[in-house]
């Protein structure tokens, strides 16, 4: 099943506060891409602006699925969400003072998804099965690494083909970081899914990445492969602490 997403000279910001400058990036079919940025450096703003969150002000944000092609900029984020786009967001965002259970409920938003909601649910609870043993603890109540957890399981109960996950490692123990990242990549290779992940941790971010790219101040300053960003001088001075 053919999905793309390309971003074209995408500017976007907040009043007066420009957040992104002309940023190009593209994701083919069941690639896992990373989106490399120390805080603040338009990362989440990108991934609010593919979901309809935040309207660019220039450029274009283009889905392609099987020969249909949507653009983004002129959808709202419900009529995106119905494309089959998820997000996990920044910190989880969950209701917590609602169960585990509800909490997987309200990610079953879109129609394709409701049809399927037993399904679904089997197959969250089969993938983090502390969430079944803990269906109905509130949310709140919930260790970080099992409100990660529950965020991905969220997006995954509106049976997505492209994912967007935002920082998964914030907050969390090194354990429980490698733990949600080895579970991306799980769920990418058995379900096919496409992902874009923004990620200030270079090391994980690699693990499971085909390709990269890196944004400083909100503009793309390099893009390739997991070897050629090992080897750039940016990145080495940005994450590794040593310039080229």
């Amino acid at each position: 099943m053919a999905l793309r997403l390309e971003i074209s000279e995408v500017d976007a910001g907040y009043g007066a506060v420009r957040a992104l400058h002309k940023v190009n990036l593209r994701i083919e079919n069941a690639e896992t891409v990373a989106l490399l940025g120390t805080n603040g450096n338009g990362k989440s703003t990108l991934m609010k602006c593919v979901m309809g969150m935040v309207r660019p002000t220039q450029g274009s944000i283009f889905l392609t699925l099987e020969n249909e092609k949507y653009d983004l900029t002129k959808l709202s984020t419900e009529e995106i969400v119905n494309l089959g786009v998820a997000l996990v967001p920044e910190g989880r965002r969950l209701f917590p003072k609602l169960t585990v259970e509800e909490n997987l409920l309200l990610g079953a938003y879109r129609k394709a998804a409701r049809r399927e909601l037993a399904k679904n649910s089997a197959f969250c609870y089969e993938i983090f099965p502390v969430l079944a043993e803990r269906r109905r603890q509130l949310a709140g109540s919930l260790s970080g690494g099992q409100q990660q957890m529950l965020a991905i399981g969220r997006a995954l109960m509106s049976a997505p083909r492209l994912l967007l996950v935002d920082e998964p490692s914030v907050g969390l123990a090194p354990i429980l970081v490698s733990h949600t990242i080895a579970t991306i990549k799980d769920l990418k290779e058995r379900y096919g899914l496409t992902v874009l992940m923004a990620e200030q941790n270079f090391h994980q971010a690699i693990r499971i990445a085909d390709r990269g790219y890196l944004i400083v101040h909100g503009e793309i300053v390099f893009d390739g492969g997991v070897r050629e960003l090992e080897q750039n001088a940016l990145v080495k001075n940005y994450y590794l602490g040593s310039a080229a």
